[in-house]
């Protein structure tokens, strides 16, 4: 599989992690508070991040990176945190099977805000998907 085709291979590794993280978290959040889950869920993916930079070499001091990129990923580690957070205190309150697929609702403001901010273009076939989704979302919660 080339590059240009690789992404699809981890788009659905992305989505079968996300499915068992989901169904982890919802059992995990039962005996122990949402913040408390969120912090150990936190720490086991630090550790395991770190360790796959150290074995692959690939460290850089943090002077190395562009200061827009630590910006922004800075930026992104906040909104991660607050969506973590959110997303554990909403499956220890509700269904797995309703929690998920709302947390999954962001794609519409994941399409608008790619065309607004990245410059991505706004598809029929993407308004269309991204219509289809949150339809379905839609009929899960009724």
């Amino acid at each position: 599989m080339n590059n240009g085709q690789s992404w699809w291979l981890f788009a659905l590794l992305s989505a079968f992690f996300a499915a068992l993280t989901t169904i982890f978290a919802k059992v995990g959040v039962e005996s122990v508070n949402s913040n408390l889950a969120t912090a150990i869920r936190t720490l086991v993916i630090l550790v395991m991040a770190w360790g796959i930079v150290w074995a692959k070499g690939e460290f850089q001091p943090l002077s190395a990176i562009p200061q827009k990129t630590i910006l922004f990923l800075g930026l992104s580690g906040l909104a991660t945190g607050l969506s973590w957070l959110c997303y554990f205190r909403a499956l220890q309150l509700g269904p797995a099977s309703l929690v998920a697929p709302l947390d999954k609702s962001s794609l519409g403001l994941i399409l608008l805000l790619s065309v607004l901010f990245l410059g991505e273009p706004l598809t029929v076939k993407a308004c269309l998907g991204t219509g289809l989704i949150l339809t379905g979302t839609l009929v899960l919660l009724r």
